[in-house]
């Protein structure tokens, strides 16, 4: 019966909100940020973000600068590098410009990105390796194939 109780506790101070770092709207912030904690952007932040463990850019938030964090669930304005370890999760209602680096994302219909995207993570040295690419649609491998069969033949 105790224990129950006991493990209770425990889960509610794990929990995102218990340690949630907040800009609320109105308020504009301009310098660098570094943090463990979650942070809800909802103001606007001119400068460099790091290492938070997750970062929620609310409708009104803007952010202008790099943003490196494990995960991040995006509704606002972004303008910048955005580098997500975990999960980049893009709401319908955001806008992103510059460079997205991350390791699983989710677009929701709707959303305005104008970025460079890089994919992290499950990389494969077969898949990177266009000398062992098979897609009958690459078109610079059936060039390729092309040329150096016409070669071998003369």
């Amino acid at each position: 019966m105790f224990s129950e109780r006991k493990d209770k506790k425990e889960r509610r101070t794990m929990e995102p909100s218990a340690s949630q770092n907040r800009i609320n709207e109105g308020t504009q912030l301009v310098g660098d940020i570094q943090s463990s904690g979650f942070f809800r952007i909802d103001g606007s932040i001119e400068g460099n973000i790091s290492n938070p463990s997750k970062v929620v850019l609310g409708k009104s938030g803007i952010i202008k600068g790099k943003l490196e964090c494990d995960d991040a669930d995006i509704e606002g304005r972004f303008e910048g590098k955005l580098h997500v370890k975990g999960i980049l999760s893009i709401k319908s209602t955001a806008v992103i410009e510059g460079e997205i680096i991350a390791g699983k994302l989710a677009v929701e219909p709707g959303a305005s990105i104008n970025a460079t995207c890089a994919m992290q993570g499950n990389k494969k040295k077969g898949n990177l390796d266009s000398e062992n690419s098979t897609s009958p649609y690459d078109r610079q491998q059936r060039t390729k194939k092309s040329t150096t069969s016409e070669v071998n033949k003369a």
